[in-house]
């Protein structure tokens, strides 16, 4: 068997899709994708696809080496992403030539149904109460809610106060048996984010979302030292090798994405590493059906997973939403706050090739917002 055909899609609302054929007409998808740089991704993967054609493609392990290592240049979003969407799409092959799921090939199932959270938007504490009243009433166990906007760069006890109303006010819906995860974004300075999260402890968040940058990650051990508030990172952590000091750090709760942090493989070998030092997985995804697949392939194998992340009714989602480009909704039907194990081979998610075809042919050229403090200085996003 060998690789024939490597073709992207660039469909709505902003992301970007692999499909991967075989001679014998296996067809592998996957998902590699920067919010806002899919175009940019979409060339990376035209650039791997020159190796990949004439492959076997169940040699999943050797080319992610070669794809990851053979330019010399390593790492960064943009390559790492591309690889992630490759490697999904061929575990998806191997899936299919198998006749099994990639949780099975990667040592079995752990568990028969992965706990997923619902977002809601967090900007104003009564429509806060209305959306997590309505989360709860679709079967959803947990939530999680950005803290703030823009923020300054020293907390101001207002801003701090207001943090505070928010979660509590979905708190108050949740009761004490329920969960809240707040994301951070990495908004915060380093002592606005100490600052914050003192103040949350009495509310037990499940944890808090990327409390500081990336860059910043040499701060993270003196900030989770301080804080009794579990603490998570990883969106925009790429492999094993960004992860090892966030984990020696402390976080409570890794966050690779199965399409930026090299795919399937690598966030296998994540999830073991970050089990050596005592921490949950809680892949983060806010994409569309063939992440949030892979994502769940991870889930299902992976003794130290926690909780998913999914995108429905995600608020960027206008044009498209996570059911839109697939045929069998069943892989994402949430029965009690739970996506449920299936033994449909490969990622278990059938693509509607026509429905995506039609929209690449509309495509999409997506940005994230570009804020501005009051004073017309650039703010974190």
């Amino acid at each position: 068997m060998k690789i024939v055909r490597v073709e992207t899609f660039l469909v709505p609302p902003r992301w970007l899709f692999c499909r991967i054929e075989t001679d014998d007409g296996t067809v592998g998808w996957g998902e590699p994708v920067v919010e806002g740089r899919a175009e940019v991704v979409r060339a990376a993967v035209d650039v791997l696809a020159e190796y990949l054609v004439g492959q076997d493609p169940l040699r999943i392990q050797d080319h992610w080496q070669v794809m990851t290592k053979g330019g010399f240049y390593r790492g960064g979003p943009v390559l790492s992403s591309a690889v992630a969407g490759i490697d999904q799409a061929l575990w998806d092959i191997a899936g299919k030539t198998y006749g099994a799921p990639v949780h099975a090939l990667l040592g079995g199932p752990v568990r028969d149904r992965v706990r997923v959270y619902a977002w809601v938007g967090g900007d104003e504490p009564a429509r806060l109460t209305d959306e997590v009243t309505a989360q709860v009433e679709a079967g959803f166990t947990a939530v999680k809610m950005n803290a703030a906007g823009r923020t300054s760069p020293i907390t101001s006890p207002a801003e701090t106060a207001a943090v505070v109303e928010r979660v509590a006010a979905a708190r108050a819906v949740l009761g004490p048996h329920r969960d809240v995860a707040v994301d951070f974004h990495g908004r915060f300075s380093p002592a606005g984010a100490r600052r914050v999260l003192t103040e949350l402890a009495p509310l037990h968040p499940l944890f808090v979302e990327e409390p500081l940058l990336p860059e910043h990650g040499h701060l993270l051990a003196g900030l989770i030292a301080s804080s009794p508030v579990p603490v998570a990172t990883g969106e925009r952590l790429y492999g094993r090798a960004e992860f090892l000091p966030a984990l020696a750090a402390g976080i409570a709760v890794a966050q690779p994405d199965l399409s930026h942090a090299g795919g399937i493989s690598e966030v296998h070998r994540i999830a073991s590493l970050a089990d050596t030092y005592g921490a949950q997985l809680a892949p983060h995804c806010p994409l569309g059906p063939i992440a949030l697949a892979a994502s769940l392939q991870i889930a299902f194998c992976t003794p130290n997973f926690l909780i998913q992340e999914q995108s429905r009714g995600l608020h960027y989602n206008k044009d498209a939403d996570l059911l839109s480009y697939v045929v069998d909704t069943e892989p994402f039907r949430f029965v009690d706050g739970h996506a449920h194990r299936t033994d449909q081979p490969g990622l278990g998610v059938t693509v509607d090739e026509n429905a995506v075809r039609a929209a690449d042919r509309t495509g999409h050229a997506w940005r994230n917002p570009v804020w501005r403090h009051d004073d017309g200085s650039f703010a974190e996003w």
